[in-house]
């Protein structure tokens, strides 16, 4: 049995889930998400709640992800999703230009990347910026993709972190 499957999800006010044609849509207040619907799932939207149920036993591994997709992007309709990242480093900073993000990571050139549509980069100084948007894959992607350009190392904690992220530390070579 698939906790997550079963679980009925409630709509909040202002927001509408349709299902056509194999495509969940949901529209909010922040915005409108598409989602195609899994295999052998089907989905009954009533009294503002949504009901997922499998055609057979092979769908069970679906079941579950399809709810949680639904259910992330009816929050992201409502209240969206931000992630936040910092970067830590002598000379290391951010810089955010239209729809463009530049970053000085300690590279011999300064690192840029678009911007995808549908997510809003913010700076909060130099050295930090949130990722929001209501997509909760392209922004966890897009925070992500900026995290590679210079991973965190062990020894001095140098490099580009998320806010809430734990560097674990090493201790350097022993001075004879």
């Amino acid at each position: 049995m698939s906790r997550i499957g079963n679980r009925i999800i409630s709509i909040p006010a202002g927001v509408t889930v349709t299902e056509e044609n194999g495509v969940v849509t949901v529209k909010g207040p922040k915005g409108e998400l598409k989602q195609n619907v899994l295999k052998d799932i089907s989905m009954k939207v009533e009294d503002n709640q949504v009901k997922l149920e499998r055609a057979n036993e092979n769908a069970k591994a679906m079941h579950g992800t399809m709810n949680s997709l639904v259910n992330n992007m009816i929050i992201g309709v409502t209240k969206g999703y931000e992630k936040g990242l910092e970067i830590i480093g002598v000379g290391y900073r951010f810089n955010v230009q239209g729809k463009k993000l530049v970053i000085s990571a300690g590279y011999s050139h300064p690192v840029n990347m678009q911007i995808p549509e549908g997510i809003t980069v913010e700076a909060n100084g130099n050295t930090e910026i949130t990722v929001k948007g209501i997509d909760k894959v392209l922004v966890g992607e897009f925070a992500a993709n900026i995290r590679k350009v210079r991973k965190p190392e062990p020894y001095k904690g140098k490099g580009i972190r998320y806010k809430d992220e734990h560097v674990r530390r090493k201790e350097g070579k022993k001075a004879a």
